[in-house]
């Protein structure tokens, strides 16, 4: 019999303060160094540089296990493009949700050409089904890139009005990370970005219910349960082994 490495095989404080740390800062708008006063609190003593290697580590894959079980996704893409400014050069962040609100894909990019939305369509399929219908504001760049993508080539293609605070899907899916934006004082650069916001979207939607649509006993239930999920990939893990 020979045990396997745990996840965090290296690291001298316990599984469950770094998967604390990991979904404090992706999950509430908090910093690095009001997460490391927190856990002072709780007698844990680590830096907030530690703090932000965990989340650099541990991050994506703990975003992985939140998409792989939430609900199944919804047919129907809705996209939009934000502007986002990085060390004072202007970017767009892509991003694509399905019309219940779960976050498919973001992608920062330069351009806001065919190219990279073609690049963006590839980088959506890569990990979800070719979807019914397609919902884009009125951005030339979507149905050129649309049309030289064999899969994409039939899918229905919808148009909506493009302005701005307009009440749909895609503007509102912008919304928390204009939010976290303002809370870390802007974001600068553009890798760092994007594995930043890879994480944030599906870790921040698994915990953020729809506290509108039911009542505080059910809400309760609810985040115990996804609170246990949680903890089993993060802190289970840590104690698997394999024969």
């Amino acid at each position: 019999m020979k045990n396997s490495k745990s996840l965090y095989h290296g690291h001298r404080f316990p599984a469950i303060a770094i998967s604390c740390a990991v979904r404090w800062y992706f999950r509430f708008s908090l910093s690095l160094r009001d997460i490391e006063e927190l856990l002072l609190e709780r007698g844990v003593v680590v830096t907030y540089e530690t703090i932000r290697r965990w989340c650099d580590k541990f991050g994506a894959g703990f975003a992985q296990c939140a998409k792989a079980v939430r609900r199944k996704l919804g047919s129907t893409w809705h996209l939009d493009e934000m502007f986002v400014t990085l060390r004072g050069e202007p970017y767009l962040l892509w991003r694509a949700v399905d019309e219940h609100g779960a976050e498919l894909d973001v992608l920062v990019q330069k351009r806001r050409d065919k190219a990279a939305a073609k690049r963006f369509f590839r980088r959506v399929l890569r990990s979800n089904p070719v979807p019914r219908k397609i919902v884009t504001d009125q951005l030339r760049s979507y149905p050129a890139a649309k049309a030289d993508i064999p899969e994409l080539a039939q899918v229905k293609h919808v148009f909506v009005k493009a302005a701005a605070r307009v009440n749909n899907r895609a503007e509102n899916s912008h919304q928390p990370t204009r939010r976290r934006e303002r809370q870390m004082c802007g974001f600068r650069d553009a890798r760092r970005t994007q594995a930043f916001l890879s994480c944030f979207g599906p870790i921040r939607q698994h915990f953020a219910l729809p506290r509108h649509q039911m009542n505080a006993a059910f809400h309760r239930a609810i985040l115990k349960e996804r609170l246990g999920t949680w903890h089993s990939w993060t802190v289970s893990t840590a104690i698997n082994t394999v024969i």
